[in-house]
Order: structure tokens, then sequence, then C-alpha cells
């Protein structure tokens, strides 16, 4: 079997509407993959590809040795799927959940109990398999929900906005459990985000923008392409001051609303210089390593919204 996804020129229109464009990536077993944009980006209508819910426009779409057009039935055997909106029924509790799933891929008996033990345990939820799903947090629910798509041993877990509506630390902690499942179970995991601390948590980082597949790297080949540090210049007046700042330092800026974003070394030393320069002009400077952000900007010329 072959290992991996490969994804080969996918374009997909919505009538005159473009939402993806010619788009290519492979990502193999034992991977975290990221697909990283603001909405609108066509994070969701892949998704909804990979996932089988639809087949695109144009393209080729290769899952473990299966074509999209023609296998969907055998792709879904190998497909574990998360999806951003939760699909818990909250009046059972969490092990009624996982059983009634269960029946769905035939497991039964000893072998479905086994089975959600060991995943219960996995997520650290064992104490709460007997609590009702509305009465968890939204951290406990999320590991529900992957230990819902786990049960029938996936080779391919798909997730949409996986930490949409969690805190910091539970984002933290379902990074940690996404990271233990590539290592130990060597299973692909691919996930959408908008989320740029996410991203950073992933072994490599596809960077989506209207619809094109702008950039793929690890998040410090990405964040490596920039030298040096990144300088953020808050302003009313955003043309004149970033002509200005061109015409006077040799540096590559870009303007994305009342930002000037400058890429320079030694940004500290910058700061002082650009500051005197022009000390009305300036609302607030910020300086530091670059970001994915930084990176998004860089590539498009859009702000991250």
């Amino acid at each position: 079997m072959n290992n991996q996804i490969t994804v080969n020129n996918l374009t997909h229109t919505y009538g005159s509407r473009r939402a993806l464009d010619d788009v290519n990536f492979t990502v193999p077993r034992g991977e975290i993959f990221c697909l990283l944009g603001p909405n609108g980006s066509g994070k969701t209508t892949l998704f909804k590809i990979l996932s089988t819910l639809m087949k695109p426009t144009s393209g080729s779409v290769d899952i473990f040795g299966y074509d999209l057009y023609n296998k969907s039935k055998a792709i879904r055997k190998l497909l574990g799927v998360v999806f951003q909106h939760p699909g818990l029924d909250i009046k059972l509790t969490v092990t009624e959940n996982l059983r009634h799933h269960g029946h769905l891929y035939g497991l039964k008996g000893k072998t479905l109990k086994l089975r959600i033990s060991e995943l219960l345990e996995r997520f650290g939820i064992s104490d709460r398999s007997h609590d009702i799903v509305e009465e968890l947090s939204g951290g406990l629910k999320k590991r529900v929900e992957i230990a819902k798509a786990m049960l029938h041993s996936p080779s391919i877990l798909l997730l949409d906005e996986p930490s949409s509506g969690l805190d910091i630390g539970s984002r933290r902690q379902l990074s940690d459990h996404l990271s233990s499942l590539a290592t130990t179970e060597n299973i692909l995991i691919l996930l959408t985000t908008h989320v740029l601390d996410e991203a950073d948590n992933c072994t490599r980082v596809g960077i989506l923008d209207s619809g094109r597949l702008v950039s793929i790297g690890t998040p410090d080949e990405l964040k490596g392409s920039i030298t040096g540090d990144v300088v953020l210049i808050e302003t009313t007046n955003g043309e004149t001051l970033s002509q200005a700042i061109a015409d006077r330092f040799d540096v590559s800026l870009k303007l994305t609303d009342n930002y000037i974003h400058i890429e320079c070394e030694h940004g500290y030393e910058f700061v002082k210089e650009v500051v005197a320069a022009f000390p009305d002009e300036i609302q607030s400077v910020r300086v530091g390593r670059p970001t994915l952000e930084d990176i998004f900007i860089k590539l498009t010329g859009n702000p991250y919204v």
C-alpha cells in the first residue's frame, strides 16, 4: 500500500468562484500536516474533498493507493474524521457515544469494550467514562471526539479546526495527544486551522491563501525565509510613512491596513533609528523573531484575518 496522501493539480470551483486553485502536496504516514490559512482560504473545501464528502472540479487525489474518484468507499475505511462542529450525542455518556459509533464499524462485544477502554486511557478520560457529554468541558469533548474517530484504528486522522473554542491549556494538551498518535501508532494526521500556535506544533505546514497553496515547509523552514528580525509599526499614515521609510532605509517592507511590516537585521537598533527619524508618525512598534503570521504576510501581501 502507498502510505501517503498525494494531491495533484487540485482545483474546485463554486460557479465562477475558484475555491481551490491548482493545489499540490504530498503527506506521508507518521506526519502531522497542517493546512493553515484565514477564513475563506479554501481549507474547508479541501477538507471536504479529502474526507470524501465531495469531489473536486479537476485534479487528482490518491489516498494510500486509492483514487478518490473511484475508490471513495475503500478510502472511508482508512479515515478517522473529526469535524469542526461536534458530532457527539450530548445526552449520552462518553462510553455510550463510543459504543454506538463502534457499532457503525462492525465492532462489538469484548473487542469493542477493550478498544473503548484503551482509548479512554490513552486520552486521559477513563474517569469520565460515565459522565454525560454535555457536562464536559470543551477540551474533554474534543478528546472524546478524537477517541471516537480512532475506534476503528484508522490509518489517517483528519481534523477540521480541532482547537476551535479551546483555551490555550486545552490546545497544548490536544497537540500532545496528536503527537503521541503520530509517533506511537504511525498514523497520518492532517488538520486544518487558522490558529497560528497550533500550526507551530505540526511537522509541516501548508499555507493557503485564496485557494492557492503558497508555501509548504516545517515551521522553522518557513520562518527561516525571513533573515533577521521583523519590525511592526502601527501608524495612521501608512502609505506615506512606508514610502518614507523605504526611501531612507534599505529594508524590505509590506503595508497591511495601518501596519508596516519590515524585515531587517538587528531589529532593535533599527527601531531606534526609525523612531528617531519619524517620531510623530509612529503610534507603536513591535520587534521580534519571525512568526508564521509574518510569513503569511510576506508571501501574500495580505493581513492574516
